[in-house]
């Protein structure tokens, strides 16, 4: 059996960031990856798959020590794009301080996690590729220990657990699930704490493309936060993909007359596919879907791919019993923009070095505090624009379009400026913001956890 100090079970962006800290510190470190072949990569590695856009404060909340290469990125952004089915808001700036020049970037999802794997493996971390974790048996008496049973059959015992396996919560939900009262893990289950994201790429034309702005369609699709989007990728390239809940019943919509992407002989809520031949031919109506061939050597395979997002409200760790939790595993990602390499580099930064130190028992307060700020935005965002129809974002938009200062750069407080509607939205995000302070957006404490 193989002794380690600190085991990580996934290698995505949290997985990799909490080894490079592990190792860093001078821990015996293992990652574990059970690894998913792409077409634009060479080799087994994590299933690498998201809008992978970086805006310019999400920078900051990484914290990483050193640039992410050149290499990595697609395109340097100068705002972004809001489109309602009847109104729309430019952003050029994010509104909130940060020390990253432009007001994001897109980037190339699989080489950020393979340079994040080199960066690991660099100071000294494990990555072992190819297969997975088949089980994890806890020894809580005394210090606690954990055994990981490979599929391979490998046995490795750590003493302490990190488990960063993304947001179907595979590994995740049979360590936790046994510490909690009956059902309590229920809610991040994936089918109902997930969305999912489908996304292709596609060659955009000239006379429309946009290389330096990300686009959101709000409104064209009925779901709580689903929308579409087209994100920059290198020459004329870009992933135009969308996120929407699981399991939504299209019976149950109302108004769904007004949603652009359904039809009325729609039976069902349509398909990724569907949905994205609908937006082009909505969005871009005088060129028609011929002109935005896929390109097949990109993403996944044949240049799709689809993938479950993270979209709840987080969990705090139980650290009690030495394991943390990061990433998109923990819920750390976004219940609002579904977003969320940023946070995942970070909780596993911290988790990683706690664990090397032996100072677990910090964690759930340190990763609070260092991105706590972001994750309450999120959620309060989130739970506001639950319900919202077309018209709902159609109202909101032009309010924002409303009091934009001619240079873009939006401040939220100007809201209150804007009439009774406005006051109304801003007074709603600073009481949700206040219901959940202090960590109360978690909706999992660690004093949950039987250990």
């Amino acid at each position: 059996m193989r002794n380690v100090d600190v085991a990580v079970v996934g290698g995505g962006p949290a997985g990799s960031s909490a080894g490079y800290a592990a190792a860093s510190e001078g821990a015996d470190t293992l990652v574990v990856e059970k690894g998913v072949p792409r077409a634009d990569r060479e080799e087994l590695g994590p299933d690498s798959t998201d809008a992978a856009g970086i805006l310019d404060y999400w920078v900051d909340i990484m914290d990483l020590d050193e640039e992410i290469p050149g290499w990595v990125k697609h395109r340097e952004l100068t705002g972004a794009d809001f489109v309602g089915p009847n109104t729309e808001v430019n952003l050029n700036s994010t509104g909130i301080d940060a020390s990253y020049p432009n007001f994001g970037f897109t980037m190339h999802r699989a080489r950020f996690d393979d340079w994040l794997r080199e960066r690991a493996e660099c100071v000294g971390a494990e990555y072992r590729v190819g297969t997975g974790v088949k089980s994890v048996d806890s020894d809580l008496v005394g210090k606690p220990s954990h055994t990981l049973t490979l599929k391979n059959g490998t046995e490795i015992r750590a003493d302490y657990l990190i488990l960063a396996d993304g947001p179907q919560r595979t590994i995740t939900g049979t360590v936790l699930d046994p510490w909690l009262p009956d059902g309590h893990f229920e809610k991040m289950a994936t089918d109902t704490a997930n969305h999912i994201a489908y996304q292709e790429y596609r060659e955009i034309p000239d006379e429309v493309y946009e290389p330096d702005r990300l686009k959101f369609w709000w409104g064209y699709m009925p779901g709580h936060t689903a929308y579409p989007w087209v994100f920059p990728n290198d020459g004329n390239v870009a992933r135009v993909g969308l996120t929407m809940p699981i399991g939504l019943d299209i019976d149950e919509l109302e108004d769904r007359h007004l949603y652009r992407l359904l039809r009325p002989e729609d039976e069902r809520i349509p398909a990724g596919k569907v949905y994205i031949e609908r937006l082009i031919e909505e969005a871009y109506p005088e060129l028609g879907i011929e002109a935005f061939p896929l390109v097949e050597d990109r993403g996944k395979r044949g240049g799709t791919e689809t993938y479950p997002i993270s979209s709840t409200r987080p969990i705090e760790s139980p650290t009690r019993a030495n394991v943390a939790v990061v990433g998109g595993a923990m819920g750390a990602t976004s219940a609002f923009h579904e977003g969320g390499d940023h946070t995942a580099v970070r909780s596993g930064q911290i988790a990683g070095r706690l664990a090397a130190l032996g100072a677990l028992r910090a964690y759930n307060e340190e990763w609070q505090v260092a991105m706590g700020d972001e994750v309450l935005r999120s959620v309060a965002l989130a739970e506001m624009v639950e319900g919202y129809g077309p018209n709902d974002w159609d109202r909101t938009f032009g309010l924002v379009d409303s009091i934009m200062p001619d240079d873009g750069f939006y401040d939220v407080k100007d809201a209150v400026f804007a009439g009774l509607y406005g006051a109304k939205l801003f007074a709603g995000y600073k009481w949700t913001k206040f219901k959940y302070r202090k960590g109360r957006y978690c909706q999992i404490r660690e004093d949950d956890y039987a250990v």
